[in-house]
C-alpha cells in the first residue's frame, strides 16, 4: 500500500514566482495565458470528444516543467484560470495520472461546480491509493458528500491508513453521529477479531462523535 505523503498547502502565484527558476516561470506565464484565453473564449473551445485545449496539455506537463513539488499548485492555478468546466475537469481526472487526479481533487472546492463533480470524489474513495483518498476528503467532500458516503469515507481513511487529519470539517460532521460511532466500534471489533491492530485515529474519531464542535478541531 503506498505511503500517504503530507500534501503541502497549495501555493499562490506569488509564492511560485519566488520559488521557480526563470524557465519555469516563463512556462507558467504561457500556460496561464492559454488558460485565461480558453476561459474568455469558451464558445470557440475545441469541439469533439477527443479535442484538448492547449492549457489541458500544460496541465499534464506541469510536473516536468515546474517540478513535482510545485505541480499541484501549478495545476490548481491552471484549473482556476481556465474556469474549468465539469467536462474538462472530468476529462483531466479520467485521463490523468495519480498526481494529476490528486490536483483535480484538491482544487474542486475552488471551482464553480456545485455537487456535479462528486463522481470524481466517489471514484477516488473506491481506490486504495492513499494519495487520492487523502485528497478526496478535503473541503469539497465536507460540503457535498452525503452522510452515508461521508461515514464510509472515514472508514476508508482508517482502513487505508490515511490520517484523519486530512478529513476537512471532521469534528463538525462527526459531532453527535451515533451511527458513525456504531460503525467505528464494529470496525474495531472486526479488526481485533482478525488479530489486526486498531488504527489509533479510530479512538480520536470516536471521541469526536460525542464532542462538541468547539472541543476538537
Amino acid at each position: 500500500m503506498p505511503m500517504t505523503p503530507q500534501t503541502p498547502p497549495l501555493q499562490t502565484r506569488g509564492q511560485l514566482d519566488g520559488r521557480l527558476g526563470g524557465a519555469a516561470r516563463a512556462w507558467l506565464d504561457e500556460a496561464l495565458a492559454e488558460a485565461a484565453h480558453a476561459a474568455a473564449h469558451e464558445d470557440t473551445a475545441p469541439g469533439g470528444p477527443y479535442a484538448v485545449a492547449p492549457w489541458e496539455l500544460r496541465f499534464a506537463a506541469a510536473g516536468r516543467h515546474c517540478g513535482p513539488e510545485h505541480a499541484d499548485s501549478v495545476r490548481a492555478l491552471l484549473l482556476l484560470e481556465a474556469r474549468a468546466t465539469l467536462p474538462a475537469v472530468t476529462r483531466l481526472y479520467d485521463q490523468g495520472t495519480a498526481a494529476e487526479r490528486r490536483a483535480v481533487l484538491l482544487t474542486l472546492h475552488r471551482l464553480d461546480l456545485g455537487p456535479t463533480a462528486l463522481h470524481l470524489v466517489e471514484d477516488a474513495l473506491r481506490t486504495n491509493d492513499t494519495r487520492l483518498v487523502a485528497a478526496a476528503v478535503g473541503p469539497y467532500a465536507a460540503v457535498h458528500l452525503d452522510t452515508h458516503q461521508w461515514r464510509h469515507a472515514i472508514l476508508k481513511c482508517l482502513f487505508t491508513g490515511v490520517p484523519v487529519e486530512a478529513v476537512d470539517a471532521l469534528a463538525q460532521r462527526a459531532h453527535g453521529d451515533a451511527e458513525l460511532a456504531r460503525m467505528l466500534v464494529d470496525f474495531a471489533a472486526e479488526r481485533t477479531a482478525a488479530g489486526r491492530t486498531v488504527p489509533g485515529d479510530l479512538r480520536h474519531v470516536l471521541t469526536l462523535t460525542a464532542a462538541t464542535p468547539t472541543e476538537e478541531s
